[in-house]
């Protein structure tokens, strides 16, 4: 799931523009003017190296029509089928990436934010895996998998000119390594360093 469109285009939510990871399901009907429930996983992972924590996120192809070259967290829109948005974060994270949701233990929720222009309400899931997993990516959105230090990544925190369609305007943003992560996507990054703890014996928890 990437940042929001800018500017806004004030869709319907029949017409909004689908999320990074959108599937091909039967999708959740929504009532007009209502936000439409879409959710992320938030893979963390130990290095071995290190034993430092990094987080899992996509680049999404350059030549695509919608969030080309984006950095996002695999997700995408609630399928009917999905049980609860939690299945829906490990579903999409299976397909975008080849993340067997068997590998994944979940920690918890973030709080959901909002794409404002194209009414989504994303709901973020946080779950460890092992290290070290062996990426399969869906070719037709994905064009790379970043692995990346939590703390480099929190390091990197600034303020940055973004351009769309013509606009430049001023945001929060990580950039790190010539990757700029910004929208919706820096924003639950923010979340997860206020709430991300590690215990004595060096697991990761959420703060209730």
């Amino acid at each position: 799931m990437s940042a929001f469109t800018w500017p806004p285009e004030s869709p319907t939510p029949a017409s909004s523009p689908e999320p990074p990871g959108a599937s091909a399901g039967a999708q959740i009907q929504v009532a007009a003017g209502a936000q439409i429930p879409a959710a992320v996983l938030v893979p963390l992972f130990i290095a071995p190296q290190s034993s430092e924590p990094h987080v899992v996120l996509t680049r999404r192809r350059a030549d695509l029509r919608r969030h080309a070259g984006e950095i996002s967290f695999p997700g995408g829109r609630q399928d009917a089928e999905d049980a609860d948005l939690s299945t829906t974060a490990l579903r999409e994270a299976e397909e975008e990436i080849g993340l067997s949701r068997s590998q994944v233990s979940l920690l918890g929720p973030l709080p959901a934010t909002s794409t404002f222009a194209t009414s989504y309400i994303i709901h973020p899931f946080v779950g460890m895996i092992p290290a070290g997993v062996a990426w399969t990516v869906s070719a037709k959105e994905v064009d790379a998998v970043l692995e990346l230090s939590l703390a480099d990544v929190r390091a990197a925190q600034t303020r940055t000119p973004i351009e769309r369609r013509g606009i430049t305007f001023e945001t929060d943003a990580y950039v790190l390594d010539g990757h700029v992560i910004w929208g919706a996507t820096a924003r639950i990054l923010q979340d997860l360093f206020e709430r991300l703890s590690a215990g004595p014996d060096g697991r990761l928890a959420l703060a209730v």
